[in-house]
């Protein structure tokens, strides 16, 4: 596996490793995702003037339709999933109820979402701890575990922090991102119906292999000065199930970080993800996703990511 950069309007992909070594280095700062992370600004620096001198030798790229994409970020040091939209958070209770219902054998409620949203919501960030080791990237296949029968996908944006630092002020925040991608919470969701009655936050409703799925490549904060407008829509077979706009964020990344440093370290290489927007699930139609689907999440300034779904016939 080898840290890439994308080029020529994403075309091609151009092998950062070996253009270094072409160049006299040893390659360090690209062995891997998080080594890039942690050499910083001059890591970035290294690698713009590595893509001038050698993105037009067809000796160190590939065209992106012929490279096999890995999670940008195979093994974060930590996720962090948000909920920030006030969509989903006034939707998801009644999606919740309904599937309840239809758990149950009884008919399905005509429950309309709430009018009012939670005040902790709109005060602080909230969000809980996901499994790291659970990753996955674009392209890949995701089996449903086979404890779950009702799969569901999350439509997010994720930030990826680039330095590491605690007590980070609001204002001084956007100089610890260093890029955004594309995040599908996949979600069991008769597990997480269960398991939320504890009033410990998500496990084994979120907790899978490859439930954790990030992509199609980070775009660095240079790139996307502030998400604070992105266009961002899902597709199930092709067909359109949602769309919005970061733009209904109620908390910032900035705002995030500033919120989880407080007394806390936090690492270069987490993640944190935005939450779901507002209709960005099953959950909140009532409809869920069925053996062999396709789910593509698009968002603007950043590309597709698409997954595969299976039922784990065990």
């Amino acid at each position: 596996m080898r840290v890439g950069a994308v080029i020529d309007s994403e075309t091609r992909v151009l092998d950062l490793a070996g253009a270094a070594r072409a160049d006299g280095g040893d390659g360090e700062p690209f062995r891997t995702m998080l080594d890039l992370i942690d050499a910083g600004p001059a890591g970035l620096e290294s690698a713009a003037r590595l893509t001038e001198r050698y993105g037009d030798e067809a000796a160190f790229t590939v065209p992106v339709n012929e490279a096999a994409l890995k999670a940008p970020l195979p093994l974060p040091r930590q996720i962090r999933d948000f909920s920030v939209f006030p969509g989903h958070i006034r939707q998801a209770p009644a999606g919740m109820q309904k599937l309840k219902a239809r758990l149950a054998g009884e008919p399905v409620p005509d429950l309309q979402p709430s009018n009012d949203i939670p005040a902790v919501y709109r005060s602080q960030p909230v969000y809980y701890l996901s499994n790291r080791f659970s990753v996955a990237g674009p392209g890949a296949t995701v089996t449903w575990p086979g404890y779950s029968r009702f799969m569901d996908f999350e439509l997010e944006l994720a930030a990826v922090i680039g330095r590491t630092g605690k007590d980070i002020g609001a204002a001084a925040a956007a100089g610890h991102i260093f890029g955004y991608t594309i995040y599908n919470d996949f979600s069991a969701r008769d597990a997480q119906l269960i398991e939320m009655q504890g009033f410990l936050g998500p496990a084994k409703g979120k907790s899978f292999d490859g439930g954790n799925a990030f992509g199609p490549w980070i775009v660095t904060s240079d790139e996307i000065a502030g998400p604070d407008s992105l266009e961002m829509r899902a597709q199930v077979n092709g067909a359109l199930w949602s769309e919005g706009s970061t733009a209904d964020m109620l908390h910032s990344f900035e705002d995030m970080i500033a919120f989880v440093s407080r007394g806390e370290t936090i690492h270069a290489g987490e993640i944190f993800g935005s939450g779901t927007i507002g209709n960005g699930c099953g959950l909140e139609q009532d409809r869920y996703l069925e053996d062999g689907d396709i789910v593509e999440l698009e968002i603007e300034k950043i590309g597709v990511l698409r997954n595969r779904v299976v039922r784990d016939e065990r």
